[in-house]
């Protein structure tokens, strides 16, 4: 079902104040957007996600362009360029959540997936997460890598400093960057035990049975 303009706008406050009040995200930090049928809402710059207000939302242009609303999360190169690289994005979340952050800022880590496939639910609502190099926050130097790395990926870990999902809605990202971070709790619980990972046929039962690719 396609939403309309002011289902979107109740969505991305209702799904912030949710993250926010579970702790996936703190303070003023992490940011959200969704794809309109012309344009795009975004949280604004230094905004609470716990505090969202619906009228005060960033109305963007389909470039990306702010028209309306309070200025737009300086984040916003991340956004426009996961919409750009990922034809079927309809919404991107970014957080600073806790244990996918920490997994962020190690240097061990296999930089094409540090998400490992150690649940069916991990490869089902994620997939595949590679480690961007580390930009500065705002910097519009991650959107090229970010544009090409999503078509491959629905997620992606910048280095030192979070995770960052799209989804063909917002509900779908949201539970997508959830599950992404009780993963990475479960590999920093986990590391330096002998883990059983699922195996590539595993996998592809899994990509087939549920036509995720």
């Amino acid at each position: 079902m396609v939403q309309n303009e002011a289902e979107l706008r109740k969505d991305l406050v209702r799904w912030g104040r949710s993250l926010f009040e579970r702790r996936f995200t703190v303070g003023s930090s992490g940011n959200m957007s969704v794809k309109l049928a012309d344009g795009f809402l975004s949280t604004p710059t230094n905004s609470c996600l716990g505090f969202l207000e619906e009228n005060r939302l960033s109305r963007l242009d389909g470039s990306g362009r702010h028209i309306d609303g309070d200025p737009p999360t300086k984040e916003l190169p991340l956004h426009m360029a996961f919409y750009e690289g990922r034809p079927s994005a309809r919404a991107v979340v970014h957080l600073h959540s806790s244990y996918a952050t920490a997994l962020s800022c190690l240097g061990d880590i296999d930089p094409e997936n540090a998400i490992a496939p150690i649940t069916p639910y991990v490869v089902m609502r994620v997939g595949r997460v590679p480690v961007l190099p580390y930009t500065k926050p705002g910097s519009a130097d991650i959107a090229p890598v970010i544009r090409a790395t999503a078509r491959r990926s629905a997620g992606v870990l910048l280095a030192n400093h979070g995770p960052v999902v799209a989804g063909t809605s917002l509900e779908s990202a949201v539970f997508a960057i959830e599950e992404l971070e009780e993963t990475a709790k479960l590999i920093l619980l986990t590391k330096g035990l002998q883990v059983r990972h699922l195996d590539a046929a595993a996998i592809a039962d899994l990509e087939s049975s549920f036509n995720l690719r």
